[in-house]
């Protein structure tokens, strides 16, 4: 699973919305699969605790998406399981 979908529409619009569903303490951070409501499940390698997880979050989706983690913004769900991202150019 790959977020290509997504990467397109940043480059079309400028930014793309996701809404995640993340599982922190994982072996690694990937992106592992899409719902059928279009939520994206992605495995966090960091603790749940003081903001580690949403900064490996910010990180990884920094990279995937070859924007600055300023460009990445979460939306709401900072403290839970499902957020929702954006991100610009």
């Amino acid at each position: 699973m790959d977020l290509l979908e997504f990467k397109k529409q940043l480059e079309r619009q400028g930014e793309t919305y996701l809404r995640l569903k993340v599982r922190p303490n994982a072996a690694e951070t990937a992106v592992k699969d899409k719902m059928d409501d279009e939520t994206v499940k992605i495995d966090i390698a960091a603790k749940p605790e003081k903001g580690k997880a949403n900064a490996e979050l910010i990180k990884f989706l920094a990279q995937e998406f070859a924007v600055t983690k300023e460009n990445i913004k979460i939306i709401s769900g900072a403290g839970e399981r499902v957020k929702l991202v954006k991100i610009k150019i």
